[in-house]
């Protein structure tokens, strides 16, 4: 605040009026997939905006309740308690404060680098899997169903006039929502709106979907026929009942605590990252740990559920004007005013309705597109985003994100594995050097050169080995042997073992054994050991002195073998 601009108030008030009236539906949905009452969503959106305000380093994230951690906290706390009830509350409330409590210290001890543990494919993922689990687990509410059932004919038995109208409700819902994500905007500026207020008035769509669903509901009363409504909400701020579970209850929550934890720091990362793009901004990922440490925190004490960065919210907040954080303050005095004013109102909301706002955000998250484009480019990320995708839909959630993460170690372990090593030779007439294959090169016959592209660790020595050797093969003359390590980063014991037992194995040939190109770092770690200081002829600093010193000396041996 103390380098506030008064210039960025009226866009700040204005994003913070505009998200505070659309996340409300949002909230309330995710609330709801969390097995929540959904009163609990709009409590989860008060705090954390005021938390992630005063430590985060984005200025547009809006965070809050998303369809992701809801449907995470739903599928780790059912196996704890019965959906819905007082216990099943307080385990949320105590799962969003542990949480709150690991990312703010992580981000204490400046932690921000764990988010590279899960990668992009894992991710995606996930989230796909995710969101196909909310897909299937909201469509029996679009049919007036308590649940999937047993089999057609009992589908045939539960069918009544109350499903029939809840049926009409939701597809009335879903297409009005769909049109106002795919078309109603640029209806709106045909209509002669401008692009910028024509796209916010679309995001509000669910708003209005909200609002005619109260009304309908309360002047037919639907309720007394059978269509399911969210129930009487309290108005008024929430009062925190706080109750301590068990030390068993507790340590059941820690694993859970830790996924939910890393999964939305990787996604309010990403949201941050890509919303700072836009506007030409940076973000901390170590400050990122603090914002969402603190937004988890402020949840649990207002009675929410865990939280993180929203992407809808986030990119209403900066179409609407948002300059900085504080346009979440804004949005938070929002959603207070209305749970002091309006919220009994909401008592006559549909559930159909909350479902398919839920429906309408989550089925674009079913992300095709990257597992094509992943598929294409590398068929072992595409493997690890289809086995985490299909871990969490077979397996669940927790299983589902440590087979992604196994997937990619695996995948990264197997590129290691099989090491790139070219023979090299001198582009003609210049101080360049390719590979044999693959250019036009000039090769000295009694100087074997060859780059290794990969790290020399204990997963690739054998087949560095391997490659060595099958190159002295075909080129029998050799006498001198320079390994160019331009692209090596680390050799660990394993490797080192085998190199060693390599220049003996050379010595024995009477084949000098040279390099070039020895990065600092690695230099660094051999040059206490013996094997640069016994074996090694010498080290060149480039791979152009080490090819005019020793084609001059390999040719001098094989003129003069007895010298």
């Amino acid at each position: 605040m103390r380098h506030y601009r008064r210039a960025w108030l009226a866009g700040d008030l204005t994003a913070g009026l505009v998200v505070g009236i659309m996340i409300i539906p949002q909230s309330m949905a995710y609330a709801m997939l969390a097995g929540l009452p959904v009163q609990i969503g709009l409590y989860a959106s008060l705090l954390p905006l005021l938390g992630y305000a005063l430590f985060g380093s984005s200025m547009t994230m809006s965070v809050g309740p998303v369809a992701v951690t809801g449907l995470m906290t739903a599928t780790l706390l059912s196996p704890l308690a019965a959906v819905g009830s007082a216990d099943y509350l307080q385990l949320a409330i105590w799962l969003a404060l542990l949480s709150g409590v690991m990312l703010f210290a992580f981000g204490l001890l400046r932690l921000g680098f764990l988010a590279n543990f899960l990668s992009h494919p894992v991710i995606n993922g996930f989230i796909s899997g995710a969101a196909i689990l909310i897909v299937l687990s909201q469509l029996p509410k679009l049919f007036g169903l308590a649940g999937w059932p047993d089999n057609p004919g009992s589908l045939v038995a539960q069918w009544q006039r109350s499903n029939t109208l809840v049926l009409v409700m939701g597809g009335l819902a879903l297409g009005w929502l769909l049109y106002a994500r795919h078309g109603l905007s640029a209806h709106l500026q045909r209509l002669g709106l401008a692009t910028g207020l024509a796209a916010l008035l679309a995001k509000l769509a669910p708003l209005l979907v909200v609002v005619l669903g109260v009304l309908v509901t309360w002047r037919a009363d639907l309720a007394a026929q059978g269509v399911p409504v969210v129930g009487a909400i309290p108005a008024g701020l929430p009062a925190l009942v706080w109750q301590t579970p068990d030390v068993s209850s507790l340590r059941s929550l820690l694993l859970p605590a830790v996924l939910i934890s890393l999964v939305s720091f990787v996604e309010s990362v990403s949201i941050a990252q890509s919303l700072a793009r836009r506007k030409r901004q940076s973000i901390d990922p170590d400050r990122e740990l603090l914002g969402l440490g603190a937004a988890n925190l402020g949840s649990a004490l207002s009675g929410g559920f865990a939280v993180c960065g929203g992407f809808s919210r986030s990119s209403v907040n900066i179409e609407a004007g948002a300059n900085t954080p504080l346009a979440g303050v804004f949005s938070a005095a929002v959603i207070g005013l209305i749970l002091v004013s309006l919220a009994p109102l909401l008592a006559w909301l549909p559930q159909v309705v909350l479902a398919a706002v839920i429906l309408v955000a989550v089925v674009p998250l079913i992300d095709l597109a990257s597992l094509r484009r992943a598929w294409r480019y590398d068929r072992a990320e595409g493997l690890t985003l289809l086995g985490t995708a299909l871990g969490v839909l077979l397996l669940g959630i927790e299983a589902g994100i440590v087979l992604g993460v196994c997937c990619s170690i695996v995948a990264q372990l197997w590129r290691g594995s099989r090491p790139h090593v070219a023979v090299v030779g001198r582009v003609p007439d210049t101080h360049y050097f390719r590979n044999t294959k693959r250019h036009l090169v000039e090769i000295e016959p009694h100087l074997l050169a060859l780059r290794i592209d990969e790290n020399i660790f204990f997963a690739n020595t054998k087949a560095v080995e391997q490659a060595i050797y099958q190159a002295l093969a075909d080129y029998p003359d050799t006498r001198e042997v320079l390994l160019i390590l331009s692209a090596v980063n680390h050799i660990d014991s394993t490797g080192l073992d085998m190199l060693s037992e390599l220049t003996e194995g050379l010595k024995e040939r009477d084949i000098g054994l040279h390099l070039a190109e020895v990065k600092g770092p690695v230099m660094d770690q051999l040059q206490h050991t013996d094997w640069i200081g016994r074996q090694i002829g010498r080290v060149f600093p480039s791979t152009d002195i080490a090819f005019n010193t020793l084609s001059k000396v390999a040719n001098r041996a094989q003129a003069h073998p007895g010298e």
